[in-house]
C-alpha cells in the first residue's frame, strides 16, 4: 500500500517546490488555489510511477481490455478521491496540517470535472473506479468538454446556465498525450474504385473537412493495489488554426472556420438538439470521440498484434446507451477501408467485439438521427449503416416470411431515419439492462421483436456505485465508525457490511449512529447556511431529493405535496406536525422549458414558505444551486428520506437511491427501477412504497392513459393545490407563469395526453407514504433501526458487484496484479 511508502518529509518538501516552480512564491504566500495545485502535482508524481508499472504489466501479460465508451464521465472532484484510493489521505492530511494547510479546505478549491451531467455518467465514473481496484484493464473513452453542461445558477427563482469554466486554473491531473493524436472527417463525399494490386473496392472520401483529436489522459487509482487506469477524453484541434491566405483575401470566415469547429465540437456536453445546427453538433460530438478512440484501440493492438481478425480477443467495446453507437459502423470502415478486411470478416470482428448497455425504457430517449443529416455529415458511415440494414432486413424476412409489420419495427432505416438501439441491438453480442425490473420491460415491452429474435443477447447487468466515493470520503465520520465495528473490509468487498446487521438490535449502537447522521446533518445546514442564506434545523426530518430534472422524475409531484402540507399547517395550526426540511437539487437541460418552469416553482414555493413566520419554521424548502458530485457527498450523507418518486415504469435504474440507502437513508418510493431490489434487500417495511405498479402504468398508457379530471373534480384539496397554480398564489399574481405545468395535468386538448406521468393519480398515495414517514420518524428506536439497516443491506448495490458480473459474463477479462511502482 501507499501508506507503507509514504515520506511525509519527501511530500512536503515536494509540495514546497512545486509552489516555488509554479509560481515564483514561498509556501506562506500562496492562494489556496495554488496551493492545491502544488498538492494535485506533488500526488499526481507518486500516481505516475504506478501508472507506468500498470501499463507496463498489461502490455507483459497480453490483457484483454475493455473500452467503455461513454458520453459523460461524472468524476468528481479527483484530489480526495485519489488520496483515498492510494491509502494515503490521513498521511497526506497529517503532513499538511504540519504545513498549516487544511486538507478540506484545498479539496474545495478543485473544481468538479465537468465531463458529465447524471446518472449516466456518474455510473461510468463508478464503473471505472471498480475497474481499477478489481484489477481490471480498461480504458474510458469520452470528451474533454470545456464547459462542461452548463454551471447552474438560480436567479430570482430561475435557472440560468453559464459557462462551467472548470478547466480555467488547468486540470494538475491530466496528461496531454499529443503523439497519439488522431484525425476525423466529416461531410464530402464518398468516391469508389478498385485497387489495381488487390482488385478490392476502394472506398475514398473526399472535399471533407476534419479536426484532429487530442488526448488528454487521467489516472483512475485502483483502492490500495498499484493499479492506475486510463480515461482517454478527447480535445478537439484544428488541423490549420488560421489560414492567412483566405484571411489576405478577405475571407475571414473561411480563415477560422476549421478553428470554430474544432472548438464548437468540445465546448458543451449535449447541445441543445431543439433545431438542426444542434443535432449536427451531437453527432459530430459522438462520431469524433467514437473514431479517434477506435483508432487509438486498433493501433495499440496492432503494437502486438499480427491478425487484426482476432481483435475480439484483445478487446472489447461497451457501449454506454446509445450515444456510442456509431462505433458499429466506424469499427467496420476501419476494418474494411483501412484494414482490408472483407465485409464478412469484418461483421464477425464487429460483432464479437461490441456490446450494449440500454439506459432507457422511454423510446424518444433511443437515439433516431434524421438521415439526411446522418449521410451528409457522414458519409462512408451511412453507406455501412446502409449494408447493415439491408442484410438484417433480409434476415428478418427470411424468419418472419410476409410479415413486413416486423420489418417495420425492427429496422434501423425507417421513416427516415436511423434508429441507433436498433444497430446496437443487431450488432452487439450482449445486450444488457441496468436494473431486474428495467431488463423484464425491454424484454417484454420495448424490445420485445429483438428479444424474440435474439434472446440469447439479453441480460441483466443491475448498476452499483463505489462505497470508496460515496461513503469512505463522502461520510468519514459513518466511514470509520463501520470500520471500528467490522473491520475495514467493507471497502473492497461491500457484503461485508452486512456484518453490522447484529449491531441494529443494540441501542447504543443505533445511538452512535443516528449522532453521525445529526453530525452530518449539521454539516450540511452550515453549507445551505453559506449558500443559500437559509436556517435550517437539523433536528428537522431531511426529506432530499437530487437528481436530474425530467418530468418522469416527478419532482412535480414533490413540489405539488409540499403546496397541500403548507395549505394543511395554514388551515389547522394546531395540527400535529413534524418540521421537514424538503431538499432540492437538479439541472434542468437548457432547451426543456417545463422541466425549467418546475425548478422555478420550487423556488417561488420556497419564498412563500420559508418567509411565513406563522408556520413557525415547520417547514422549510431549500433548492441547492449547481448540483454536482462534491455537493452530492454532503447531501447523502445528512438524508433522512430519500425521494425515488419517479413513475413506475419510467426509471431504468436510479443509482442515487444507492447512495442514500449506504448512508442510512430509507426510500421513500414507487416500485419503479432498482428501487425494487433496495426492497427486495432491506424489507418493505425498511421503506415507505406508494403509488401505482409498473404493470399498472403500462396497463393504461396501452389504453390510451387515464382521465386526471376526474381525480380534479373529486378531490377539493388536491384541486385547490392544482389551482394554485394559476390563482397568482406563489407568482405575484401572475395567472400565467405556471400555465405550463397546469395544462401538463390536466389539459386534454394538448397534443400529448394529460397528465402523462400520473402525478396526480399517485398524489393520495404519495401523500399517505409522506404521513408514514413522519409517523416512524417519531417512533426514535424504529427510525434508527431502519435507518442502520439500509446501510447494513447495501452490499449488493456495489459498483464492484457489477463490474464483476460484467467481467463474469460479457467482457471475459483477467485480473492483473501489479508490482509498486515504487519500491516499498
Amino acid at each position: 500500500m501507499y501508506s507503507k511508502r509514504f515520506e511525509k518529509e519527501a511530500f512536503k518538501a515536494t509540495v514546497k517546490d512545486n509552489v516555488k516552480t509554479l509560481y515564483r512564491k514561498k509556501i506562506d504566500e500562496a492562494t489556496p488555489q495554488q496551493i492545491f495545485q502544488a498538492v494535485s502535482y506533488a500526488v499526481k508524481d507518486i500516481i505516475i510511477d504506478d501508472w507506468l508499472a500498470t501499463q507496463a504489466e498489461y502490455r507483459k501479460k497480453d490483457a484483454k481490455t475493455v473500452y467503455y465508451m461513454s458520453m459523460e464521465f461524472l468524476m468528481g472532484r479527483a484530489l480526495g478521491n485519489n488520496l483515498i484510493n492510494m491509502t494515503a489521505y490521513k498521511e497526506v492530511k497529517e503532513a499538511l496540517e504540519e504545513m498549516n494547510i487544511d486538507l478540506n479546505v484545498i479539496e474545495d478549491e478543485e473544481p468538479d470535472a465537468a465531463l458529465g451531467n447524471g446518472g449516466l455518467g456518474r455510473l461510468a465514473a463508478c464503473f471505472l473506479d471498480s475497474l481499477a481496484t478489481l484489477n481490471y484493464p480498461a480504458y474510458g473513452c469520452g470528451i474533454r468538454y470545456r464547459y462542461g453542461m452548463f454551471k447552474q445558477k438560480i436567479e430570482n427563482g430561475y435557472q440560468v446556465e453559464t459557462p462551467d469554466d472548470w478547466l480555467k486554473e488547468g486540470n494538475p491531473f491530466e496528461l496531454r498525450r499529443e503523439e497519439y493524436a488522431k484525425e476525423i472527417r466529416f461531410g464530402g463525399s464518398i468516391r469508389f474504385e478498385k485497387d489495381p494490386v488487390t482488385g478490392k473496392d476502394k472506398f475514398i472520401q473526399e472535399n471533407y473537412e476534419s479536426v484532429m483529436a487530442i488526448p488528454y489522459d487521467m489516472p483512475i487509482v485502483g483502492y490500495g493495489n498499484h493499479v492506475v487506469n486510463t480515461l482517454r477524453i478527447w480535445d478537439a484541434q484544428a488541423i490549420t488554426n488560421f489560414s492567412l491566405e483566405s484571411f489576405d483575401r478577405g475571407d475571414y470566415h473561411k480563415a477560422v472556420e476549421q478553428e470554430n469547429l474544432a472548438k464548437m465540437i468540445v465546448d458543451v456536453l449535449y447541445p441543445n438538439d431543439n433545431h438542426y445546427a444542434g443535432k449536427e453538433l451531437r453527432l459530430k460530438q459522438q462520431y469524433f470521440f467514437i473514431s479517434a478512440s477506435l483508432q487509438a484501440m486498433i493501433e495499440k493492438y496492432k503494437k502486438d498484434h499480427d491478425d487484426i481478425k482476432k481483435l475480439y480477443e484483445k478487446v472489447t467495446i461497451q457501449m454506454n446507451d446509445t450515444h456510442p453507437t456509431v462505433a458499429v459502423p466506424e469499427l467496420m470502415r476501419l476494418l474494411i477501408d483501412q484494414e482490408g478486411l472483407s465485409w464478412e470478416d469484418a461483421w464477425d470482428v464487429t460483432t464479437k467485439t461490441c456490446a450494449y448497455t440500454n439506459h432507457t425504457i422511454m423510446s424518444e430517449a433511443l437515439e433516431k438521427w434524421p438521415i439526411d443529416l446522418f449521410s451528409k455529415l457522414l458519409p462512408r458511415i451511412y453507406q455501412i449503416v446502409q449494408e447493415i440494414d439491408r442484410r438484417f432486413v433480409e434476415q428478418v424476412r427470411k424468419q418472419y416470411p410476409g410479415n413486413e409489420e416486423k420489418v417495420r419495427k425492427m429496422a434501423i432505416l425507417r421513416d427516415n431515419q436511423v434508429r441507433m438501439a436498433h444497430m446496437a441491438i443487431i450488432a452487439g453480442f450482449s445486450v444488457n439492462g441496468v436494473a431486474q425490473l428495467h431488463t423484464e420491460i425491454l424484454k417484454h415491452q420495448e424490445l420485445k421483436d429483438f428479444y424474440e429474435m435474439m434472446p440469447e443477447k439479453f441480460n441483466n447487468k443491475t448498476n452499483g456505485i463505489t462505497q470508496r466515493r460515496f461513503l469512505l470520503h463522502g461520510n468519514p465520520l459513518l466511514a470509520d465508525w463501520i470500520t471500528g465495528l467490522i473491520g475495514d473490509g467493507w471497502i473492497t468487498d461491500l457484503s461485508k457490511i452486512a456484518n453490522l446487521k447484529p449491531y441494529v438490535n443494540d441501542e447504543k449502537f443505533r445511538k452512535e449512529f443516528m449522532q453521525i447522521k445529526y453530525q452530518n446533518k449539521v454539516r450540511l445546514a452550515k453549507y445551505i447556511k453559506e449558500h443559500n442564506g437559509i436556517d435550517v434545523d437539523p433536528r428537522s426530518i431531511f426529506d432530499v431529493q437530487v437528481k436530474r430534472l425530467h418530468e418522469y422524475k416527478r419532482q412535480l409531484l414533490n413540489i405539488l405535496h409540499i403546496m397541500y402540507l403548507y395549505n394543511q399547517i395554514k388551515e389547522h395550526p394546531e395540527m400535529s406536525f413534524y418540521p421537514r426540511t424538503f431538499i432540492f437539487g437538479a439541472k434542468a437541460a437548457a432547451g426543456y422549458l417545463r422541466a425549467k418552469e418546475t425548478i422555478k416553482l420550487i423556488n417561488s414555493v420556497a419564498d412563500v414558505v420559508n418567509n411565513d413566520r406563522s408556520i413557525n419554521g415547520k417547514i422549510k424548502i431549500v433548492f441547492i444551486e449547481d448540483y454536482r458530485v462534491s455537493n452530492a457527498e454532503l447531501l447523502f450523507a445528512a438524508a433522512d428520506v430519500s425521494e425515488q418518486i419517479s413513475t413506475a415504469s419510467k426509471e431504468a435504474s436510479g443509482t442515487g437511491n444507492m447512495k442514500f440507502m449506504l448512508n442510512g437513508a430509507p426510500t421513500l418510493g414507487t416500485m419503479d427501477g432498482a428501487n425494487v431490489e433496495i426492497v427486495e434487500e432491506v424489507g418493505k417495511e425498511n421503506a415507505f412504497i406508494f403509488g401505482l405498479s409498473s404493470e399498472e402504468v403500462i396497463n393504461y398508457e396501452n389504453n390510451g392513459g387515464y382521465n386526471p379530471i376526474d381525480i380534479y373534480f373529486n378531490d377539493w384539496e388536491l384541486k385547490r393545490v392544482v389551482d394554485q397554480l394559476m390563482d397568482g398564489t406563489y407568482s405575484n399574481g401572475n395567472h400565467e407563469m405556471y400555465k405550463n405545468l397546469y395544462n401538463s395535468l390536466l389539459n386534454t386538448q394538448s397534443t400529448s395526453r394529460a397528465d402523462m406521468y400520473f402525478i396526480l393519480k399517485d398524489f393520495r398515495s404519495y401523500a399517505e407514504a409522506q404521513k408514514r414517514v413522519e409517523e416512524a420518524y417519531r417512533d426514535e428506536q424504529r427510525w434508527s433501526r431502519m435507518a442502520m439497516l439500509n446501510t447494513a443491506c447495501s452490499g449488493k448495490f456495489t459498483s464492484d458487484r457489477t463490474i464483476e458480473e460484467y467481467v463474469e459474463d460479457i467482457w471475459k477479462l483477467e485480473k492483473v496484479y501489479v508490482p509498486s511502482g515504487q519500491p516499498e
